[in-house]
């Protein structure tokens, strides 16, 4: 455990040393406009054209055109959900949460990017509406849709309980993935990755630098709506834990069903996307 009390007594100059300012690490100032306002006037003239159920302890995988929407949707009670992403044509590359942590912070909301992985860096999706963003920070310090937590998995499982538990969000974007695309199970597990846990209320303990979760606030209605930068492959969890107040890998959590909507804004609208290039960085010869 770790030790709340020091062993080792401050020096002299703790206070100074404490009480220097701290800097952002990556200003996001150069970064281009989200052109936020432009998208969702656009969404207002997009029609639904696909959707998928992801029902309660399972993931599902839906594919998303660059220049559509996609709407994850609460529809029967509090529920969490892991998402994965992936460019569709090539899922080498995926979702960046370490990344995506540092540019916009601990917990995403209306503005905001999903970034992809080394070499490709570049924006997969920007949430261009969430309905919780209400939430902001609460007394706990907790807050809503995490880039923080990794994904629960069965291999942490075993090692903390001694129970193989096969519907970790891990093991359903597992199976949902390598079904889809029809390739074995150890090579589907490679390219799962750490995710953005939406819904879910989360943060760290201000004791112990624990991380933390707590009842989502999510209620049936409720949505986080995304704008896709590229051809985008999605895998979506329904957490084992249910709104995850209690545990987040159980039989035993009341769990709920999770809605994905693909929206369209038409063939012309989507021609006059500009894909995101990859990353410029040239590296050294």
């Amino acid at each position: 455990m770790k030790l709340i009390n020091p062993e080792h007594a401050p020096p002299s100059d703790a206070q100074k040393r404490k009480s220097e300012k701290p800097v952002v690490c990556y200003p996001i100032n150069s970064l281009p406009d989200n052109n936020l306002e432009a998208l969702k006037a656009v969404k207002k003239k997009s029609r639904k054209v696909s959707e998928l159920v992801v029902n309660p302890r399972q993931a599902g995988c839906i594919e998303i055109p660059k220049g559509c929407f996609f709407k994850i949707v609460s529809v029967e009670g509090p529920q969490v959900g892991d998402l994965n992403l992936w460019n569709l044509h090539d899922q080498n590359e995926k979702f960046f949460a370490g990344k995506t942590r540092a540019l916009h912070g601990t917990h995403l909301s209306t503005g905001d990017r999903l970034w992809s992985n080394f070499p490709y860096l570049r924006p997969m999706a920007t949430i261009v509406d969430d309905t919780l963003d209400w939430y902001k920070f609460d007394e706990f310090g907790t807050s809503v849709h995490d880039v923080i937590g990794t994904r629960c998995d069965p291999y942490t499982e075993k090692m903390l309980s001694g129970l193989d538990y096969h519907h970790c969000c891990h093991s359903n974007l597992t199976k949902a993935f390598g079904s889809y695309l029809k390739i074995d199970k150890t090579l589907a597990e490679t390219l799962i990755h750490d995710v953005l846990n939406v819904f879910m209320c989360t943060g760290f303990s201000g004791e112990t630098g624990q991380y933390i979760m707590k009842a989502s606030p999510v209620r049936p209605g409720d949505f986080l709506e995304f704008y896709a930068e590229i051809d985008l492959l999605a895998g979506l969890s329904a957490c084992p834990g249910g709104d995850c107040s209690v545990k987040h890998s159980s039989d035993i959590a009341q769990c709920y069903p999770l809605l994905i909507e693909v929206w369209d804004p038409g063939e012309v609208v989507r021609k006059k996307h500009i894909e995101p290039e990859v990353n410029s960085y040239q590296h050294e010869i």
